[in-house]
């Protein structure tokens, strides 16, 4: 499947790691041992979730700094998740294209959260990508 099957794969670890509050290797490990992946794609959920626990500080304050009347805390997790890994694209990989990033974050969204989430995740994402253009 490839790097969709990985993005998605990412989504729901961060999502089980958030709402169990268990961001642990063992999680991961756990996950990875239940769940059917080829190479390709178990190196992009290791890198991922690597990239974004050591870098989450940064990653959620730059989700902060693009929500309009609402809190990180009222997100949710799904949403929160693909926020977290577009953002984690966005800013450490540049094999990625940004607009693949936001595509495959609204892409998440659509098939796993509400039918209106797509449009925040575009908006919140649209504004960061718009702030860090500006530095």
């Amino acid at each position: 499947m490839g790097r969709k099957q990985a993005r998605e794969g990412t989504m729901q670890i961060l999502f089980q790691m958030e709402s169990t509050g268990d961001f642990s290797d063992d999680a991961l490990n756990v996950f990875l041992n239940n769940f059917k992946y080829d190479e390709m794609e178990k190196k992009y959920i290791y890198d991922a979730i690597s990239s974004i626990k050591n870098n989450l500080y940064t990653i959620d304050n730059h989700i902060k700094d693009n929500l309009e009347g609402w809190s990180i805390y009222r997100l949710a997790k799904i949403d929160l998740a693909a926020l977290r890994i577009a953002i984690y694209e966005i800013l450490y990989r540049d094999d990625i294209p940004v607009e693949v990033s936001i595509n495959e974050a609204i892409e998440i969204v659509k098939k796993y959260s509400n039918m209106d989430s797509f449009k925040f995740i575009n908006g919140v994402l649209g504004g960061f990508v718009r702030s860090i253009d500006k530095r």
